[in-house]
C-alpha cells in the first residue's frame, strides 16, 4: 500500500468473546494504515460489548451491531458497504478465530497491488488444514472440486474466506442481489468477481482450526452450498450475475 490507501479488516462475530480482542491486537500492528470493523450478529457472549471497548481505546477499531444472527453472508455484505461508504481501498474478508493468520495479511496487501480480489487457498499447494477431523477435510477439499466442476470457477479453494477485494470490485457488485451464505456465500462472490472480467489470485496459506469458540458450520450451511452452485451456474449461462 502507498501512504494515501487505507484497508479494512471486517470481522463478524457471534459468540467470540475467547478471541475478538487477542485477533484485533495481533492485526492492528501490521500496519498503521489497517483499521477494523467488528460486525457483531448481538452475541449473547457479550462479543459485542467487548467490540465496543476496543473501540473507545482505538480509533482504528470500528463496530456495527446487528439485530440478530442472520449467517456470514448478511454479516459481511454489511460490512462491505460500511467499507465502500467510507472509501476504502483494500476490503478484507477474515475469520475472528485465528484459522486466518495474521501473518499473510502482508501477501494480501502486496498482491492486491497488482490484482482485483486475492484469496488465501488451502489447496493451492497441496492441502493445508491442521487440527480438522478426515470427514470434514474431505468434504471441504471434495466441495471444491464439486464446485469446479459445477461453476467452472477456476478456483482451487472457492469455499475460502480469507479474502482482500479491492473496493472497485466490489463497488461494482449488485451487493443487494447476493443471497446467500457460508460456503455459498463464498463461492457467489468469488463467481460475480469472475463473471465481471476482474483477476483473482491465490495464494497459499496454513488453515488452522479454531482452539477457541464453537465452529459455526452445519448441515444448513452445507445444504445450502450444494443447491447453490447449480442455482450460480444457471444465473451465469442466462448473464444473471454480476
Amino acid at each position: 500500500m502507498n501512504q494515501s490507501q487505507r484497508a479494512l479488516i471486517i470481522f463478524p462475530t457471534y459468540n467470540e468473546k475467547e478471541n475478538i480482542e487477542k485477533i484485533v491486537q495481533a492485526v492492528l500492528p501490521l500496519d498503521q494504515r489497517i483499521n477494523v470493523l467488528i460486525v457483531d450478529d448481538n452475541s449473547p457472549d457479550g462479543t459485542g460489548q467487548i467490540a465496543d471497548t476496543l473501540a473507545q481505546a482505538d480509533d482504528r477499531v470500528n463496530v456495527l451491531h446487528r439485530e440478530k444472527k442472520e449467517g456470514l453472508g448478511r454479516a459481511y455484505l454489511a460490512g462491505f458497504k460500511w467499507a465502500i461508504e467510507r472509501k476504502y481501498d483494500f476490503i478484507f474478508e477474515m475469520d475472528a478465530d485465528f484459522s486466518h493468520g495474521p501473518e499473510y495479511i502482508k501477501d494480501f496487501l502486496r498482491e492486491i497491488q497488482n490484482h482485483d480480489l486475492v484469496l488465501g487457498s488451502r489447496y493451492i499447494s497441496g492441502v493445508n488444514v491442521i487440527n480438522w477431523p478426515m470427514s470434514r477435510l474431505l468434504l471441504s477439499y471434495y466441495a471444491n472440486v464439486y464446485t469446479r466442476i459445477v461453476t467452472g470457477l477456476p478456483l482451487r479453494d472457492a469455499t475460502g474466506g480469507f479474502k482482500c477485494f479491492r473496493r472497485e470490485v466490489l463497488e461494482s457488485l449488485d451487493l443487494d442481489a447476493v443471497k446467500s451464505s457460508g460456503y455459498s456465500f463464498q463461492i457467489e462472490m468469488s463467481m460475480r468477481v469472475w463473471k465481471k472480467g476482474f483477476s483473482i489470485k491465490e495464494i497459499p496459506i496454513i488453515f488452522v482450526d479454531r482452539t477457541a469458540g464453537v465452529s459455526k458450520m452445519s448441515k444448513k450451511i452445507m445444504r445450502e452450498a450444494i443447491w447453490m452452485v447449480w442455482m450460480l451456474r444457471l444465473k451465469s449461462i442466462f448473464g444473471k450475475l454480476g
